[in-house]
């Protein structure tokens, strides 16, 4: 899709389809009123005879309208003036582009970002809706024998703002959210590719073209026997089951001030998981191909980091693996001793993730980190507690916290932060181990989480479970390329307070 930032009146727009709102009860917007006047109350004797009344999912497409340039007239309902927000723009953005859809126009031009928004400006608007747009028109086909033989119509979207004076700062937006939209859509190819294809090894490959992309990107991969000389025993051994060695994977852009701690974030990489020896239920068991989608997400945000040259040092750890049922794998009881030197004993294996970020989390102090992220398909506790639209969040510093939960509103991927107590660690004593790796049914996503911090009481340090947003279920199961636009938003505005 190819995106542009314009001024001018809505009349005098050559577009296929120019879009207008209307909000209840039958007013029009500022572009709205002026077609109006242009095409001699043509829209207020249709709003008159109530063919649209501005209601919320409400549109009316309109050819030959008199004294317009334009093809045609989208109408959108934008619902209640006094209930618009965030998430309700993004609904009608939404239903702009399922009406475009409909038609066979290949270009048009949208006035949808002059909608008031309590809080949020035209540079806000006009990101949003670039997001919105790659997002839904997003299609993954790449192992289709036979592509669709109709390209989609719409090929180019132009943005409307009041005056020449808005045209830069909105340009800027328009790069960061196709930026953001690029990485969104890099993690969703990842997680969507099928598991015999998207290995530890093919995780490492990727990375590497990365480097080869964005040469401020540097890429290393350490193998099981690198892996092996730093003690990390915990990650091994869930790989001990899988034919496919896992890989730790690390990218560093370093841009910015010289000396400058890095962010770092720390992505799950279980390429696939059956469970292990705790197997899992056959039911939708292809979609664990998903549990990768942390590492897809580090992946995803450092592509639109280095897109975007950000003036930050970021640094992405990935541990990929395989969690498989073979016969050296895991057995429910064993202990091993993790690179901290903490010992783990492992009283389910299909609580892997846990597993191999404790050993990548010890990983990262040797980056001497500002803060440290973690972003991992966690629990299924996490989806029973907060469903698709939040991801978890749990955190040792609130300052962070309250910085991710912040991203989260802005970028409209957001999060829901939960308790870290000392009172929840009880549950994953050990009689034999200092640590067990599961702590029972109750506070599954807490107690995942208390386990993880064991390992980061030196950091600065963020867990964000995307169990519930990471992928969608069902016949259109899909990635979502979540929780990227959240993390680029958290290291824009890290790059706006470093000044």
């Amino acid at each position: 899709m190819h995106f542009s930032i314009k001024s001018g009146s809505p009349e005098k727009q050559r577009t296929a389809c120019l879009v207008a709102g209307i909000t209840e009860s039958r007013r029009l917007t500022p572009a709205a009123a002026s077609i109006d006047n242009a095409s001699k109350k043509f829209l207020s004797n249709l709003l008159r005879r109530g063919d649209i009344t501005g209601k919320l999912g409400q549109a009316l497409l309109l050819h030959n309208v008199p004294g317009i340039t334009a093809d045609r007239v989208l109408l959108i309902g934008c619902g209640r003036d006094r209930d618009l927000n965030e998430q309700q723009y993004r609904t009608i953005l939404g239903n702009m582009l399922n009406e475009l859809g409909r038609t066979n126009a290949q270009d048009a031009v949208s006035y949808l970002s002059e909608l008031n928004i309590r809080g949020r400006d035209y540079q806000w608007k006009i990101r949003q809706a670039v997001e919105k747009t790659e997002h839904l028109l997003y299609e993954f086909s790449e192992f289709k024998s036979r592509k669709k033989s109709e390209p989609k119509a719409l090929r180019k979207l132009t943005f409307m703002v009041p005056s020449r004076r808005e045209l830069p700062e909105s340009e800027a937006a328009l790069k960061t959210g196709k930026a953001i939209a690029n990485g969104v859509k890099l993690t969703r190819d990842l997680a969507n590719r099928p598991a015999n294809v998207c290995t530890p090894t093919h995780l490492a490959e990727q990375a590497q073209e990365l480097e080869k992309k964005f040469p401020a990107i540097k890429t290393r991969v350490l193998d099981a026997a690198a892996m092996k000389k730093l003690g990390m025993n915990s990650l091994l051994s869930v790989a001990q089951g899988s034919h496919q060695p896992a890989k730790l994977i690390t990218l560093e852009y370093k841009q910015g001030r010289k000396n400058a701690k890095p962010i770092v974030l720390v992505g799950k990489g279980v390429t696939f998981d059956t469970g292990g020896i705790s197997i899992k239920p056959a039911a939708a068991m292809d979609e664990m191909k998903f549990d990768m989608c942390g590492a897809a997400s580090v992946v995803g945000t450092m592509a639109a980091v280095a897109e975007l040259n950000l003036p930050v040092h970021l640094v992405g750890v990935i541990p990929a693996t395989e969690n498989m049922p073979g016969g050296s794998a895991t057995k429910p009881g064993d202990i091993f001793t993790s690179m901290s030197g903490q010992t783990i004993e492992v009283l389910n294996t299909d609580a892997e993730g846990r597993l191999i970020l404790c050993d990548a989390i010890t990983y990262s102090e040797r980056f001497n980190p500002d803060v440290v992220i973690d972003i991992a398909t966690l629990t299924g506790a996490c989806v029973i507690a907060l469903g698709k639209y939040a991801t978890g969040l749990l955190s040792n510093h609130n300052p962070l916290a309250k910085d991710l939960l912040s991203a989260g509103e802005d970028s409209g991927d957001r999060a829901w932060q939960l308790p870290l107590w000392d009172e929840y660690h009880t549950q994953i004593e050990s009689p034999f181990a200092d640590m067990a790796n599961v702590g029972g049914r109750e506070a599954g996503t807490i107690t995942a989480a208390c386990f993880l911090s064991k390992f980061a009481k030196k950091l600065h340090w963020a867990h964000l479970d995307i169990a519930g947003t990471a992928w969608t279920t069902g016949k259109d199961k899909s990635a979502t390329g979540r929780p990227v636009p959240l993390l680029a938003q958290y290291i824009l505005d890290r790059c706006k307070t470093a000044g």
